[in-house]
């Protein structure tokens, strides 16, 4: 199969899936990893916008745990994600895809503000798009980001890669070997069984605007493309 089955993704990165195996930080040999997956899809034509997260860097819940005002620990998480998005940008130019950064606070020498028409018209351009700094508003996660600018974008699906999982389980395959993983799952049923998947306020936002959305491993070489390509693999999460 060689044709894409989706037009418009929004790939969702935490930022643990960029520090491989150390588990902070960014591991270069996995950055230029990702990078190359989401080469090989763009160049099916698939217009590609990414949201990465910052917890390899600074977690905002982690900064409240410390006594830390919430909203100033969750700013220094949405910074955390530009760091990561402008380290993605620069390991795709360098292999020739081009790459803007949009980011929801301004910092107009580092990156471009939000604008969702320009994005868009980025993305007609089969430029890839960096969605960074979160919603630009604490008590919001990366993962209602991905929502949110999946239904600004009217993407056709999001991919949520997981550097530790290859799906949804019905319980932690870690600890319960006798875990099992699902193929097929309802957003209401992932709530119902809080299954952790994403939060209630991204799990909603997909569910209301018919956004489906496939959680699957990055760790394995090609699976981006696979998945794109309409593979079956991981867990493929849509309606009610």
């Amino acid at each position: 199969m060689t044709t894409a089955r989706y037009r418009r993704i929004v790939l969702k990165l935490s930022g643990e899936a960029l520090s491989g195996k150390q588990g902070y930080g960014i591991e270069p040999t996995v950055i230029q990893s990702i990078a190359a997956q989401v080469k090989e899809v763009a160049e099916l034509g698939v217009e590609v916008a990414i949201v990465v997260g910052g917890g390899n860097i600074w977690r905002g819940k982690v900064g409240s745990e410390m006594g830390m005002d919430r909203a100033n620990a969750d700013y220094m998480g949405m910074l955390a994600t530009i760091m990561n998005s402008l380290a993605l940008q620069d390991s795709l130019e360098n292999i020739g895809i081009p790459t803007r950064v949009q980011t929801s606070i301004e910092m107009r020498q580092v990156a471009e503000p939000y604008i969702r028409r320009k994005a868009i018209r980025h993305l007609e351009k089969k430029r890839v798009v960096i969605f960074a700094a979160g919603t630009g508003n604490p008590y919001f996660s990366t993962d209602t980001t991905a929502a949110l600018r999946a239904a600004e974008i009217e993407a056709e699906v999001i991919l949520m890669a997981k550097n530790n999982v290859d799906g949804v389980y019905t319980d932690d395959p870690k600890v319960n070997k006798e875990a099992q993983k699902y193929e097929n799952l309802s957003y209401m049923d992932m709530l119902n069984e809080g299954l952790g998947v994403m939060d209630s306020t991204a799990s909603s936002l997909c569910m209301d605007n018919d956004i489906p959305l496939i959680v699957f491993s990055i760790t394995e070489e090609g699976n981006i493309k696979r998945v794109v390509q309409g593979e079956t693999i991981g867990t493929t999460i849509r309606g009610k």
